[in-house]
């Protein structure tokens, strides 16, 4: 029997062709898509790095709005140059310093490095002066021992020199001198001592003695989202009371020295037996905790905010444990400023000091910023010294 081949019908063949032709069409369109999209990301690249040329923009963007952002400072000022090289270098991802958001630490000291430190002393030991020795409704009731601290605060501020052990029995002094204040009216009463008048100064409350150029850097940092804290000396509740509403950042980022804290109706009980009541305030108890000064700000640091800051804002030895946590064993690029209070005419200023400080700094590795050299203002144009004395 024959076997016969049989042949694919007409139909078939109008179906292979139409197939054929779609097929190229489709692999054309793909070829012509896949030249010119971008490469995908070899192994270990991250979306972010897909994007460097939008994020070198985005920093030279940032870098060049920077002489607006410290415009009061110098063009040669050496924190201007430095920090906006340093800002544009660690927020730039495609960068080998790029630093992730949620590393950009930024801790400042309060005193001397954002607000007037010396007139004619600091602000919380005018206020437990004011409180022990001036305030109608308390002086009568001071006790001998803060009336003691206040003789010593008032020879310091006769003579500008800080005696030593006045830290803590001057913590010491304010946490009696508020005893029973709930948080709120101890708070209420800072703020309406910040409203006074400066005694040095021409046209300006205790609450509007704060270094302007200093307030730009707080703000470039935050725009660059730095997480900014400040790191004082001060006692905490004084310190968010003072700073509250000039600085745009949470209270719970203010760190100051601490006094203890109670409840209206614990009455000496201790804290691990007595419950906080529904009816109970928290108010001060009257016993002062730590200083929070040198070493005292590391602990501080790794406490309340565990991690390591990149960048340390700070004018006097009690910094400089905070600036040596900063700039040593960092595994970010990291830097630490230090202000040198050498203006004796815009400013309180002590020269002595001030060449103390440049000499650590040369020392330590710090960058010295100059109040005379460096900035344009203080305070403000409107602003001036009462009298200018000799340092």
């Amino acid at each position: 029997m024959e076997n016969k081949t049989k042949k694919p019908t007409t139909p078939w063949k109008i179906v292979s062709v139409v197939l054929a032709v779609a097929l190229i069409a489709v692999s054309c369109t793909w070829a012509i898509t896949a030249a010119n999209k971008p490469a995908a990301p070899a192994a270990g690249t991250t979306a972010a790095t897909q994007t460097a040329s939008e994020a070198v923009t985005k920093a030279a963007s940032k870098a060049d709005d920077s002489a607006d952002a410290l415009s009061l400072w110098t063009e040669d000022a050496p924190l201007k140059k430095q920090l906006t090289k340093y800002v544009q270098t660690v927020t730039d991802s495609s960068s080998a310093d790029f630093i992730p958001v949620e590393r950009r630490i930024a801790v400042f000291d309060m005193d001397g490095t954002l607000c007037c430190e010396t007139d004619p002393g600091y602000f919380d030991h005018k206020l437990l002066y004011h409180r022990v020795t001036e305030d109608p409704e308390y002086k009568d009731k001071a006790s001998a021992e803060e009336k003691a601290t206040c003789e010593i605060i008032k020879t310091y501020f006769d003579t500008g020199s800080y005696p030593s052990g006045l830290d803590v029995k001057h913590g010491t002094a304010v946490a009696t001198a508020f005893k029973g204040m709930t948080t709120e009216e101890f708070d209420a009463y800072v703020k309406a001592y910040r409203d006074q008048p400066t005694e040095g100064y021409e046209n300006m409350t205790n609450g509007q003695a704060f270094y302007q150029p200093m307030l730009q850097v707080v703000k470039y940092l935050q725009a660059n989202d730095f997480k900014v804290y400040i790191i004082s000396g001060t006692d905490r509740l004084i310190t968010r009371g003072l700073v509250d509403g000039v600085i745009d950042i949470p209270l719970a980022q203010m760190i100051g020295s601490d006094e203890s804290l109670v409840g209206s109706n614990q009455n000496g009980e201790d804290g691990l037996k007595y419950t906080f009541a529904k009816d109970d305030k928290l108010i001060t108890g009257g016993d002062f905790i730590i200083k929070n000064l040198k070493t005292n700000k590391v602990s501080a640091i790794s406490r309340e905010i565990g991690l390591q800051p990149v960048l340390c804002f700070g004018n006097s030895s009690g910094d400089e444990a905070m600036a040596n946590y900063t700039i040593n064993n960092n595994p970010y690029k990291s830097s630490a400023y230090m202000l040198c209070c050498d203006d004796l005419v815009r400013e309180n200023g002590n020269q002595e000091k001030a060449d103390k400080m440049r000499a650590s700094c040369e020392k330590n590795g710090y960058t010295a910023v100059s109040m005379k050299d460096d900035w344009t203002t203080i305070y403000g144009d409107s602003v001036t010294r009462k009298a200018v004395k000799a340092n």
